[in-house]
């Protein structure tokens, strides 16, 4: 054996040194293309995470010579990205929706009767519940009625949501047993009548009188349904979402649920007004946690286009004499704002028609008067008169778009609102060049809960089979660079969030996601297709495709 040489000794001990003085850490994932989203839209290799946070981010030669983790993942070229941040969905609507039976993309309400008689099969139960249809998907357009469901269920309730949530159809022994009847009326809803007979159509406020009577699920079928969303959001890059409208019985659960480690996602929850929600969260000043955070509530201006009830300045183009539905009074909306306002709360308001749009933004002018970081958003933002689009600018009100509803509305909207309107709405480039940013969300279960639609829809303005050829009012499609900000680092500004995730940066939260392809310059097509091979949440991987 030979000897060791003192030039032996000096070699070894500088490598001793150098594993000495590397800093420790969990994780490390080099060789990847790794797109920060900083403030710089750095592209770099690699990345440390240690406790959940991000240590640093470099080329993989400077990170592989300043750390040593447990974990040391060679990403083969692969692309991460920030966690993908939904800026509006119905979080546990969706998992709840989860439980009843899907009438998405059904071709005809014939075809929704087959599909509840099939699931009352699997899944017998006294109450039939859905929701998805659409009618405009139909060849015969309009609203159904409740004859068909009173000749196949004349025992059951049933009540089906429209898929904007916004509009429902009940049958008459859900009517009945709600106490219904033709002289039933609701301020903020609509009870829709054919020769003086009720249709069983009910739009926006006038659907709480028949769910109302609805069984509330019991809180283990609240917590599957969490979980089960938790679980189907994890797989599309999701890492964060915006829950537009809890209560507090609901906020408090989901809080235990993260305390006891069954949920993780991390929720943005806004509350529903009320007395006791404000007396359990608002009164009490904002609740945060890593995984939960409350300083908003959710308001309502109007209803929705598809069923007409958007409250628009002029009628409707294809029904004149009907300029939608006020769900609330202006008294009422300024006296929330105002409660907000006091309480260093957001505000978020539902506003889709033009008419709903400009009287928040007015209300919200009249409190907040100038330039300022308080952040109230307009959810949807759909429909602006163009001499409102300045007042977002000028008053620092966030427009909070959902960038698939243009691509799912555009095959009818110009009917609803005519041409000239049309050019003020799903105006998303315009809107983000007021504040400079904006927000993107889904609006699931709306819409899908797959992020990459909303981001072939917010750049590409086409539908899934590439319709149309030239895009739909592309003047107003935003950069792919854009539009990433918009459902990262800008969704997290939405929430007051942006300097703990969003972006791939050192002392940020480890939310990220990986694909095998790169987001930023694959063709268009392959957008939507795109699989998410990988989720992680605070340096956990929470996903994986394999």
């Amino acid at each position: 054996m030979r000897p060791i040489t003192f030039a032996g000794i000096i070699f070894m001990s500088a490598i001793f040194n150098s594993c000495m003085t590397k800093q420790k850490a969990d994780l490390i994932l080099h060789n990847a293309t790794i797109y920060t989203v900083d403030e710089s839209f750095s592209k770099l290799e690699a990345m440390a995470v240690k406790d959940g946070v991000i240590l640093a981010v470099g080329s993989s030669e400077e990170i592989l010579k300043q750390f040593q983790a447990v974990s040391n993942m060679d990403l083969e070229g692969r692309y991460v990205y920030p966690g993908l941040i939904d800026a509006h969905c119905h979080f546990l609507g969706y998992g709840k929706s989860l439980l009843h039976a899907d009438l998405s993309g059904t071709s005809s309400f014939e075809e929704i009767i087959e599909i509840l008689k099939d699931r009352q099969k699997q899944y017998p139960s006294e109450w039939i519940l859905g929701r998805g249809w659409d009618q405009n998907d139909w060849q015969d357009k309009g609203f159904p009625t409740k004859d068909m469901l009173d000749k196949a269920f004349p025992e059951n309730p049933v009540l089906l949501r429209r898929i904007d949530g916004h509009a429902a159809i009940a049958n008459s022994e859900a009517m009945k047993r709600a106490g219904v009847n033709e002289s039933s009326s609701i301020e903020g809803g609509a009870l829709i009548r054919k020769n003086g007979k009720l249709t069983g159509l009910l739009v926006d406020n006038a659907i709480n009188l028949v769910e109302s009577i609805v069984p509330e699920p019991d809180e283990n079928e609240v917590i599957t349904a969490l979980l089960q969303g938790e679980s189907n959001c994890f797989a599309v890059g999701l890492t964060s979402v915006h829950d537009a409208g809890l209560d507090y019985r609901t906020i408090d659960l989901i809080d235990s649920l993260h305390r006891s480690g069954d949920l993780r996602m991390r929720i943005y929850a806004m509350l529903a007004p009320g007395e006791k929600n404000y007396e359990h969260y608002m009164y009490n000043g904002i609740h945060k946690t890593d995984q939960l955070n409350v300083r908003s509530i959710k308001l309502y201006a109007d209803g929705a286009l598809g069923s007409r009830g958007a409250l628009m300045i002029e009628p409707y183009s294809d029904d004149p004499g009907n300029i939608g539905l006020p769900v609330s009074s202006p008294d009422y909306l300024l006296e929330q704002c105002r409660l907000a306002y006091e309480n260093g709360y957001q505000v978020n308001t539902h506003c889709i028609g033009d008419s709903a749009n400009r009287l928040i933004l007015d209300i919200y002018a009249s409190l907040l008067k100038e330039k300022n970081e308080r952040r109230w958003r307009i959810e949807h933002s759909q429909i602006i008169h163009p001499d409102d689009f300045s007042k977002f600018g000028n008053f620092s009100i966030v427009p909070s778009v959902q960038s698939t509803h243009a691509t799912s509305d555009m095959y009818w909207a110009g009917e609803r609102i005519g041409d000239m309107r049309l050019k003020g709405a799903y105006a998303f480039r315009q809107l983000m060049e007021e504040n400079g940013w904006i927000p993107n969300g889904s609006d699931f279960p709306v819409e899908s809960i797959n992020p990459l639609y909303g981001f072939y829809a917010l750049t590409i303005r086409k539908d899934l089979v590439g319709y149309p050829e030239d895009g739909f009012q592309v003047e107003n499609a935003l950069s792919r660079e854009d539009a990433i900000k918009a459902m990262t680092i800008w969704a997290a500004k939405a929430a007051f969030e942006e300097n703990e995730k969003g972006s791939l940066e050192a002392g940020k939260m480890a939310d990220f996601m990986i694909t095998g392809v790169d987001l930023l310059h694959i063709p268009p097509a392959d957008i939507p297709a795109t699989q998410i091979m990988e989720t992680w949440l605070g340096g956990e991987r929470v996903f994986s495709a394999d």
